[in-house]
């Protein structure tokens, strides 16, 4: 990236919710000479790879000023501001604020605090930029999970009304998004925050009602525990919601998910896998995994392993366990860091096993495909497929695949 004035860098790294905040970021900083660090601080190796891009952005554009939201703007404040390339941070409420981004260009190598403690409201955000339009309809996080520092980061859960859910999704339609996904930080806490506090399955009810002509409604990892009556029924029953159910999962041992301080067991996992594929066979699960929590023993690991089966997990998030400063998993009994990575390869491999016996039962049968830029889609349930050379990226089109080669459909 050259170093011309006038050209504004956004770099994301990270979750989904990130990825739609920075496409509204890019166009508060367009006429700036300004590269902003959209940050994760999920994991310490989130961290270290957010300190990794802020030297790398400094190579690449030595005169630009250099900003740093997101996560870990907030959770690791102090580390990042200690850095010299950094010339200001904007913590992670205050990103979509316009006023942030009025800062002093780099004097003396002093930084400048872009950010403030608090905002006015909710900042939520989509884009059209990616294949997907992703639509950030809640933010932030109520829960106490022993690993996590999400919600020191993110906040409250705070929510979009449905009037402007609905509005964020005809913006988007309008510019000829060929599929929405409705994302946050914790989706499934969406409308807690609201008047009558209404339930995930009416959001998407509304935007099913008020949308025909939307082909395409995708939801992005969701919590198994609060998804309600109707929108289980949305997934079950209707075309439109994708078959794709990414699931918050993060282990497969009742004792480590008690100690994780999750509100599911593994029965409520698999008796809800089970019920929904009773009425969409055809339904992909995905799931986040966790390896290595403290604690963890063989017999634990043995039924984390275990679970991807049962549940048919084709889309598995694996994170090795690292332990993040302020939370209470830090101050339990650690394991071995090369025990934690043997078990995030075993976790990855069973993973990989899973996907692709079930990328061979798709082989000669039609998929509805969006594609991509780089000459891939993806089908409904998310397989990952080839497309014919020249396909323009977001084209919907049918494709029976004769093959199946490295996790891709041929």
């Amino acid at each position: 990236m050259s170093g011309a004035a006038n050209t504004a860098e956004v770099i994301s790294l990270g979750c989904r919710l990130n990825i739609a905040e920075s496409e509204r970021i890019r166009t508060l900083v367009a006429h700036e000479d300004v590269v902003v660090i959209n940050s994760c601080a999920v994991t310490s190796e989130a961290v270290r790879q957010t300190r990794q891009a802020i030297r790398r952005a400094r190579r690449a554009r030595p005169d630009a000023r250099l900003l740093v939201t997101g996560c870990a703007a907030n959770i690791e404040r102090d580390q990042l501001s200690a850095m010299p390339e950094v010339d200001g941070l904007i913590a992670n409420e205050a990103k979509l604020d316009p006023r942030r981004y009025n800062v002093s260009p780099r004097a003396g190598g002093d930084l400048v605090d872009a950010g403030i403690r608090s905002s006015p409201g909710p900042e939520f955000a989509g884009t059209v930029k990616h294949t997907r339009a992703f639509i950030a309809v809640q933010n932030g996080c109520d829960h106490a999970c022993t690993f996590c520092v999400i919600p020191q980061g993110r906040g409250r859960s705070r929510s979009l009304t449905i009037a402007q859910a609905l509005g964020e999704v005809e913006r988007h339609l309008l510019q000829g998004a060929p599929e929405v996904v409705l994302t946050g930080v914790d989706v499934t806490s969406w409308g807690h925050d609201l008047p009558d506090t209404p339930p995930l399955g009416k959001l998407v009810q509304a935007v099913l009602d008020t949308f025909p002509q939307l082909q395409r409604l995708r939801m992005s990892s969701l919590d198994g525990i609060e998804i309600d009556p109707l929108l289980f029924e949305l997934f079950a029953s209707e075309e439109r919601v994708m078959p794709h159910l990414h699931l918050s999962l993060q282990h497969g041992h009742d004792l480590i998910l008690k100690r994780m301080k999750r509100r599911h067991l593994r029965r409520d996992a698999v008796d809800l896998v089970r019920r929904l594929k009773e009425r969409r066979p055809e339904l992909a699960i995905g799931a986040d995994l966790i390896a290595g929590f403290p604690t963890e023993t063989d017999e634990h690991h043995e039924a984390n392993r275990s679970i991807i089966g049962e549940l048919g997990i084709v889309h598995g998030h694996i994170f090795p366990y690292s332990p993040r400063p302020g939370t209470p998993a830090a101050h339990m009994p650690q394991l071995d860091r090369a025990l934690v990575k043997q078990r995030a390869t075993d976790l990855r491999d069973e993973v990989t096993t899973t996907r692709d016996t079930w990328l061979q039962t798709l082989v000669g049968s039609p998929l509805s495909v969006l594609t991509e830029s780089d000459g891939t889609g993806y089908s409904q349930n998310f397989a990952h497929v080839a497309v014919p050379a020249g396909t323009p990226r977001g084209s919907i089109l049918t494709i029976v695949p004769k093959a199946s080669k490295e996790g891709l459909l041929q």
